[in-house]
């Protein structure tokens, strides 16, 4: 019985359109050259900040996100950035009773801009807030020490294979890949995915029948 909802945040949440866009034009490329080298670094199984790395060697990405902080076009997250199935999803699993949490692989300034959209959740939680980011177990330990429950009770729901599920299940919990978002339509017949995952859905309005049941 699933006691506890954890939810990834990028492509699982919100859009990444305005983030990606963002640091297109601080890198002085097209938007579609970002987005395709993203995709086919995390495919070839390595972290998608090796994009940078390919448009600008030794591009410090914690001292360049501090300089657009600088430059007034620092991390928004708006509720136009939400996925529509949002807000209604987490409203119908509140009231079923779950307890809900966010954590993802985002700034601790990316918490904080979370909270202001007064989500229906119980607990947000970034990756810059705990010190340690997915794949790594210690992530995933984090989700089990803030969420109610045992691992087998709490369901991990993100759209990445390996930052997501694999670590996820790895961990003891169960885990649903979400298909939106170039990564989810990537993996959600990988045969990775369908091993791991207790569940693959197309929208988080499939979460509340697929618990209920």
């Amino acid at each position: 019985m699933i006691r506890s909802v954890v939810f990834d945040v990028g492509e699982t949440l919100i859009k990444d359109d305005r983030e990606w866009g963002a640091w297109a034009d601080r890198l002085g490329v097209p938007l579609n050259t970002l987005s395709g080298l993203v995709g086919a670094v995390t495919a070839a199984g390595r972290n998608n900040a090796e994009a940078f790395q390919l448009i600008r060697p030794g591009f410090d990405l914690v001292a360049e996100r501090r300089l657009r902080e600088e430059a007034g076009v620092g991390e928004r997250i708006e509720e136009s950035d939400l996925y529509p199935d949002v807000r209604h999803a987490l409203e119908v699993l509140k009231a079923a009773g779950y307890w809900l949490g966010i954590a993802g692989n985002q700034t601790d300034n990316a918490a904080g801009l979370l909270r202001r959209l007064a989500l229906p959740v119980d607990v947000i939680a970034t990756s810059g807030e705990w010190g340690v980011a997915k794949p790594d177990a210690g992530f995933f330990r984090k989700v089990i020490e803030f969420a109610p429950g045992g691992p087998h009770e709490i369901l991990y729901v993100g759209d990445h294979r390996d930052n997501d599920i694999v670590p996820a299940r790895s961990a003891g919990l169960r885990c649903a890949l979400i298909r939106r978002g170039p990564l989810g339509y990537l993996w959600a017949d990988d045969p990775v995915v369908r091993e791991n995952a207790d569940w693959v859905i197309d929208s988080l309005a499939d979460l509340p029948g697929l618990l209920a049941s």
